[in-house]
Parts: C-alpha cells; sequence; structure tokens
C-alpha cells in the first residue's frame, strides 16, 4: 500500500538534504548556506574564518565575526569591519565602538553580558567602502544563523547599510530610526551608525546624538518589557 499523502501539511522546502556538504559552503558564494545548517556558533565562526566565498577575503587580517554574549536578549548589526576591527578580529572595537558602549552603559547595558555584537559582511572592505551587494550576499547566510543560534529579542541594525543588508530596506536610515520593525518574527530598530554621531557632535534637541538618545531609551524600556513578560 503506498503512503498516503497528507495535503494539509506543507513540505519543508528548507530542509537540509542528507547530501549537503557542510565544508562546501566556506569556498564559494555559489553555494547557498541554509536555514539550520549549523549546530552552534563554534562551527559558524570556524567557517567564517577559513571564508572564500567573496573577495574580500584576499585583503583581511583577520575574519571578524563576533563578540559579546551569545545568549543576550539584543543583538546589534553592523555594516563591516574597520582597520581596527580588522586587526583585533572583533566588532566595534575602534571609535565607534567606544562610543556604542558608552551608549549602552547609559542606560546599564554592557557590551559583554547584555548584548551579542556581528556585522552584515565579516571581512573588512577596502579603505572601509561600503560592501557590494554581491559582497552582502556571500556573507548573509552567516549573519541568519548568527540570529537563529542567538535568538534574540531584539535586534538593533546601526546605518542603513545593516538595515539594508538584513531586511533589503532600502529608505534612508534617518527616515526610519527609531521605529520598532518587525521582521522574519522578530523585533527589530534600526539606529544611527556611532561613526555618523562621531561626525555630528552637537547634542541639541533634534540632533543625531539627541536622536539617539531617545532610541537607546526606547530600548531598554522594550527589553524591560519583554524580560517581565518571560
Amino acid at each position: 500500500m503506498t503512503d498516503q499523502i497528507d495535503l494539509f501539511t506543507e513540505p519543508n522546502a528548507d530542509a537540509v538534504p542528507d547530501s549537503f556538504d557542510l565544508e562546501a559552503i566556506p569556498t564559494s558564494a555559489s553555494v547557498a548556506i541554509p536555514a539550520g545548517i549549523y549546530d552552534d556558533l563554534d562551527t559558524l565562526a570556524r567557517h567564517c574564518k577559513n571564508c572564500q566565498r567573496c573577495g574580500l577575503a584576499a585583503g583581511r587580517t583577520n575574519v571578524v565575526v563576533s563578540r559579546g554574549n551569545p545568549k543576550a536578549h539584543i543583538m546589534i548589526v553592523g555594516e563591516g569591519p574597520g582597520q581596527q576591527e580588522d586587526e583585533q578580529g572583533l566588532p566595534f572595537v575602534g571609535k565607534s565602538g567606544q562610543l556604542l558602549e558608552k551608549i549602552l552603559a547609559a542606560v546599564r547595558l554592557d557590551t559583554e553580558k547584555d548584548v551579542y555584537i556581528c556585522n552584515v559582511v565579516k571581512c573588512r572592505p577596502p579603505g572601509n567602502r561600503t560592501p557590494t551587494a554581491d559582497e552582502s550576499s556571500a556573507c548573509k547566510g552567516y549573519l541568519l544563523e548568527q540570529i537563529r543560534l542567538v535568538d534574540p529579542k531584539i535586534i538593533l541594525m546601526t546605518g542603513a547599510t545593516a538595515m539594508k543588508g538584513l531586511t533589503g530596506e532600502k529608505r534612508g536610515i534617518t527616515k526610519v530610526r527609531g521605529q520598532w520593525i518587525e521582521w522574519e518574527g522578530r523585533l527589530c530598530m534600526p539606529i544611527f551608525h556611532p561613526a555618523y554621531l562621531l561626525r555630528n557632535q552637537s547634542r541639541e534637541k533634534g540632533s543625531p546624538k539627541w536622536l539617539m538618545w531617545q532610541d537607546i531609551q526606547a530600548v531598554r524600556t522594550k527589553l524591560d518589557e519583554l524580560t517581565a513578560e518571560d
């Protein structure tokens, strides 16, 4: 007797085939990164550190995978590594990172305990230029798997490149920053990149720094609400 077909169950299009070669992922961008392929962040990090999926691999000193708490409620997604990040192998450790830590500390958030920080691309683009669409696409599967494995309650996207690279949103950051966006069932907020704040030092009402202060307070409030429900 043939098996009865369940007409009410959708086939799992995202299921990883048994024949899939996990070690093929870091070799070429032509190999898609299936959802759910990684069992843990350590395996993902190993692949990132050996990755050759795009041309950025040729010019890197270090692959910049992440820092912070892998079980954090907040994930911060940046654009890509700068010079100091490339040298140290950690995201947001230069002047932008120092400012980010101060912003978080102002609402009692610690970068080692309360957040997990990563980037759209894991290797430094030459001259700190914006990653190309192909570079972001080659690396996006890693980012999506980081999100799945960390499972944050809130995702903060710093700057337009991070926002577009993750969600595809094409509007400028000034139009959407501070707004809660639901993406793939997750609560996200676009915020200014700390580098932008360093170029705009005014603290007057309506200035980028003033707006960031409003946004990070809203994040703290929302986090408290979400954790109180647990």
